[in-house]
């Protein structure tokens, strides 16, 4: 089980030394467990229970890049995985899959494993294109790799229209979702995200096919999220 944390934009500098020490009482028997706190905070961790990732990338190598963060540099600070693609980088910062795709690269370069996020909203779920957009924005992110640099990545499945609304997608619309990345990619570990949390993991685990969970809004719970991790392993 794979359980990465997205603190997204959130916590102030004494939030986030708080939210460690709440952190390090989190207990687990078989997961790996990845924290993803904001960027300025990555050289701050000092957790001994999580693996340390990355909410962002530079599609650009060490260079004149004005606010980037190059893979090189996450790298140095020991950070092993970054996600890419996430669903409000596409929306908010117009990223392309071209883009992700670019970051990727830089990635696999640097041995850092990415969490690609791929989705649809809720037009594309109400046209019939969930299938068709995902096809296209998996196929688009790992054009030009070769197969062994293909089975690094994890796929984060998240439906946009479901992102922090509380609502989530019927078991059979996320298996049928997560069998077309299997076909695609049939060796990648696959997380499912987009309000996922204690109440719902029971539901959740009856998919067989979803090997963790990218957490948002629960990632700043602690408490909750130890109940979550339990319910999990079970």
């Amino acid at each position: 089980m794979i359980i990465v944390l997205n603190n997204k934009c959130n916590l102030k500098k004494e939030e986030f030394d708080l939210y460690q020490q709440e952190l390090q009482k989190i207990k687990n028997n078989n997961s790996k467990l990845i924290l993803c706190p904001t960027s300025l905070y990555v050289p701050l961790c000092k957790l001994n229970n999580f693996y340390i990732g990355s909410q962002n990338v530079s599609k650009n190598e060490l260079g004149a890049h004005t606010g980037e963060i190059a893979a090189s540099q996450l790298k140095s600070l020991n950070v092993k995985y970054c996600i890419v693609g996430h669903s409000e980088r596409r929306q908010e910062l117009l990223e392309t899959v071209l883009d992700t795709n670019l970051k990727i690269k830089n990635l696999l370069n640097e041995d850092i494993t990415p969490i690609l996020c791929v989705g649809e909203t809720q037009k594309d779920k109400e046209n019939g294109k969930t299938i068709t957009l995902i096809k296209e924005q998996i196929l688009g992110a790992i054009d030009g790799l070769n197969t062994s640099q293909k089975s690094k990545i994890i796929i984060a499945y998240e439906p946009i229209w479901s992102i922090g609304t509380g609502i989530i997608p019927k078991l059979e619309d996320i298996e049928e979702v997560l069998q077309l990345i299997k076909a695609i990619l049939p060796q990648n570990y696959i997380l499912y995200g987009g309000s996922a949390n204690e109440e719902n993991i029971d539901y959740l685990k009856k998919c067989d096919l979803i090997d963790g969970y990218l957490l948002g809004g629960l990632s700043l719970k602690p408490e909750k999220l130890q109940i979550f991790i339990d319910k999990a392993e079970k």
